[in-house]
């Protein structure tokens, strides 16, 4: 099948929003600062980690040392460790796609490759994993979305994008890439021609049915 599906990974791939915001949570306490991993989530889902943390620093009047992201990275690595899963579906949805598949991330490389060697993904995707430290773009940009299809070797509109959050989405958008959004918490979506759906375990019929009408 001449298509390539380009995924997100965190909270796309493997359940691991709630743990990377748990990572946060615990090195804030170390601060004497009290946060929420829900709320978090549905703050930040998707967003770089130096914005997040540029926006709780001020909002707690913090100024984080240097060593504050290398020890919160070594936190969620072992919460991955212990505690990661793939989403539920994920592994099913993937062994009945043929495509070609990449994941395209705005986490660091080998915060990619532990997710997706912990959860059993790693087979899907081999080399194909795009990371926006290693570009050195992040999303909404869309250029993440466009250079990935490009070195996969693929036209835009012979992609598929799949995320689950807003800035992932309006990514993918306006990359010009169909787009479908992971929306499991039914949340608003602003743009246009955009695919939702609540469960990876229809994801590949809905991709199937979808060609199959164009």
């Amino acid at each position: 099948m001449n298509q390539c599906l380009l995924f997100d990974c965190d909270g796309t791939l493997v359940d691991s929003e709630w743990l990377c915001n748990l990572g946060l949570v615990i090195q804030f306490k170390e601060l004497g600062v009290s946060l929420d991993a829900d709320e978090l989530v549905l703050r930040f889902r998707g967003w770089k980690l130096a914005r997040i943390l540029e926006i709780l620093s001020m909002e707690n009047d913090l100024a984080l040392t240097d060593d504050f992201i290398p020890a919160y990275r070594a936190v969620v690595a072992q919460l991955f460790l212990t505690e990661l899963k793939p989403v539920d579906g994920v592994l099913e949805m993937l062994s009945n796609m043929p495509q070609m598949k990449a994941v395209v991330s705005s986490g660091p490389l080998n915060k990619i490759r532990q997710a997706l060697d912990v959860c059993g993904l790693s087979s899907y995707f081999g080399p194909n994993l795009y990371s926006s430290y290693e570009v050195g773009i992040w999303k909404p940009d869309p250029g993440i979305y466009q250079f990935a299809a490009q070195d996969m070797g693929f036209a835009n509109a012979d992609c598929i994008v799949v995320e689950d959050g807003l800035l992932g989405v309006e990514a993918g958008v306006k990359a010009g890439i169909q787009t479908y959004f992971y929306n499991p918490f039914g949340e608003a979506c602003p743009f246009g021609g955009v695919i939702h759906f609540d469960s990876m375990k229809v994801l590949a019929e809905l991709i199937r049915a979808n060609k199959a009408m164009c």
